[in-house]
Formats: C-alpha cells, sequence, structure tokens
C-alpha cells in the first residue's frame, strides 16, 4: 500500500520567486531588495524577481512590499 500524504518536509519549495507590483520603484529601492532584480515594464508595473532562503525569508519580503504601500499584483514560484 502506497502512503499518499503529503508532508510539508516531502514538498519541494521554490527558491526564487517573481512578484508583481502595481507601480514603478525608482532606484533607490534597489538596496532595500537586495538580490533581487527589478524591472520597470511599459504597463506601469515593477517586477521583483530573485531567490529566498526559505518561506520565512519570504515572508520577510512581503513585509517589505506591504511597507512600500504598492499594490500586490501577484507572487509567483519559479520552478528551476
Amino acid at each position: 500500500m502506497t502512503n499518499t500524504n503529503t508532508t510539508v518536509e516531502n514538498q519541494k519549495q521554490p527558491d526564487s520567486y517573481e512578484i508583481r507590483l502595481k507601480g514603478h520603484l525608482d532606484a533607490r529601492w534597489t538596496g532595500w531588495f537586495d538580490g533581487f532584480t527589478i524591472t520597470l515594464t511599459e504597463n506601469g508595473e515593477t517586477v521583483l524577481t530573485g531567490s529566498v532562503a526559505d518561506q520565512a525569508a519570504l515572508h520577510g519580503l512581503l513585509k517589505k512590499v506591504r511597507d512600500l504601500g504598492l499594490p500586490l499584483l501577484s507572487i509567483n514560484p519559479i520552478e528551476q
């Protein structure tokens, strides 16, 4: 009989994410998102792309996004 239960420890967590924000960040925020690439799109969005060590680091990053006051549009894992 095969065990079909999946535990958190067995799930592969993505370590890279693409985070989309409504609005443009200026260059002064680059240091705040150290290790992330900041891309400004023509449609007025900011895309943050980079790696996080774990879920705690992802939540810390999302707190920074919240503190900016820009609307969060999406968080997409990047499978490698």
